[in-house]
């Protein structure tokens, strides 16, 4: 099992950067496939990106690619959602999401099983 704690979050302007770290607790973080999830109100929660357990492989939403970067520090316990060029409609609640099982869909959030408590990003135009 492993606990997920995301920070990072802020208010910024149209065009700007943030960095999100997700913390991981648990000595199994390396066996874990991750993703990143944004929610705003009134809206489903949506996949932004992805990255498996091993860091080699990345995936991301077509709203993200090109500006967000998704990377991983298994010696930390640590993954990371790079945003740069935030646009207003990247302001939602941003979720880390982790699994290990042998089978999922990378983007569904129920192929998820680990869920942090999100934290704020708010992009102002």
């Amino acid at each position: 099992q492993v606990q997920l704690v995301e920070s990072g979050g802020g208010l910024v302007q149209a065009g700007d950067s943030l960095r999100l770290s997700c913390a991981a607790s648990g000595r199994t973080f390396s066996s874990y496939a991750m993703g990143w999830f944004r929610q705003a109100p009134g809206k489903e929660r949506e996949f932004v990106a992805y990255i498996s357990s091993s860091g080699g492989s990345t995936y991301y939403a077509d709203s993200v690619k090109g500006r967000f970067t998704i990377s991983r520090d298994n010696a930390k316990n640590t993954v990371y959602l790079q945003m740069n060029s935030l646009k207003s409609e990247d302001t939602a609640v941003y979720y880390c999401a982790g699994n290990n099982r042998r089978s999922y869909s990378s983007t569904d959030p129920l192929s998820y099983d680990y869920w942090g408590q999100g934290t704020q990003v708010t992009v102002s135009s």
